[in-house]
């Protein structure tokens, strides 16, 4: 830098050149506002805060899952304990029912994502391109659908599956998600509606002149070029069906059929009942076991984690089409 400033400048007075000076500031300011060393400083600078506010958390679950009891109350151990207790997570696998937990949430979030994928996907495109009888008063009824919070409506919808007998089974998830309602339905609604919205409408005109129907120039031609938002719909849905706690607490109250979201509710007390069973867990031991703890959130997120470190490219490109960021 101080070779840049003494390089042009004038012999016989101090100081910088005129151009200099405009090389400094072009390489501080850049040509455009966001091409100059202070913008993509103060970039970084924001991304790498925003990174430790959201990984912060993750690290310190990770870290204190494989602590011991020392290690959790002594204030000199903070990220790396000093002995790795993988048994937390063997209490961990027990206390949540993990591998059937895991089955039952995987069936549901799966099916659930993949039915409101193709029927909010029909949805939007019927509302974007289809010419319907009060097709703006309908939308607006799917936008209520979306702006009543769902708490509003927690009384009806369980007297209802209740009556139906659907109650400590995976039906109130997927059924709804068949007629593309269920969790955020509406959302997925407006996304394809969005997409389709965006696409020419030659396309169409050139299939009802070869004589395909709405229902084949809907299959052949726009659901194929709408991948992206079939994709975001998806990874959207699978992520709040694992997620969500609200309506699993509302509609499964035995263990007949296991949510995820509720398993760590019910750890603690299944903890110590083996405690106290032959299991071969010893008694007294899950007191303080803020590790399994831990251990059991860690294992309760992993499996969208995964997903999304696989898809995460396809989850990028896919909002960027799909004009989520506009």
């Amino acid at each position: 830098m101080a070779r840049l400033l003494t390089k042009k400048a004038i012999p016989g007075k101090p100081g910088l050149s005129g151009a200099s000076l405009d090389r400094v500031k072009r390489l501080l300011l850049g040509q455009k506002l966001n091409d100059g060393l202070i913008f993509k400083i103060f970039t970084y600078i924001m991304l790498v805060s925003i990174s430790v506010l959201y990984l912060s958390p993750l690290f310190y679950m990770l870290s204190t899952s494989f602590k011991d009891i020392s290690d959790l109350i002594d204030p000199a151990v903070h990220w790396i304990p000093r002995v790795l207790k993988v048994e937390n997570y063997t209490d961990a696998f027990r206390g949540l029912y993990y591998f059937k937990a895991l089955g039952h949430t995987s069936f549901m979030a799966i099916s659930a994502a993949v039915l409101q994928m193709f029927s909010c996907a029909l949805t939007g495109y019927a509302f974007a391109r289809l010419h319907i009888p009060y097709k703006n008063m309908l939308f607006v009824i799917v936008l209520l659908t979306f702006i009543i919070p769902t708490q509003t409506m927690a009384i009806p919808l369980y007297v209802m599956f209740s009556n139906l007998g659907w109650l400590n089974s995976p039906l109130p998830f997927i059924v709804p998600a068949l007629f593309a309602q269920g969790i955020k339905g509406a959302l997925f609604i407006i996304i394809f509606r969005q997409f389709f919205s965006t696409l020419p409408k030659e396309m169409e005109e050139s299939a009802r002149m070869d004589g395909a129907g709405a229902l084949r120039t809907y299959w052949k031609i726009m659901l194929p070029l709408a991948r992206p938002a079939l994709l975001i719909v998806f990874l959207f849905s699978f992520v709040w069906h694992w997620n969500t706690y609200f309506e699993p607490a509302l509609y499964l109250k035995n263990e007949d059929f296991l949510a995820m979201s509720l398993q760590m509710d019910f750890m603690q007390g299944r903890l110590n009942d083996m405690s106290n069973s032959t299991s071969g867990l010893v008694a007294g031991t899950f007191d303080m076991n803020e590790p399994i703890k831990m251990a059991g959130a860690l294992l309760v997120v992993l499996p969208p984690l995964i997903l999304y470190m696989f898809a995460q490219r396809y989850f990028v490109e896919g909002i960027e089409r799909t004009g989520l960021v506009e």
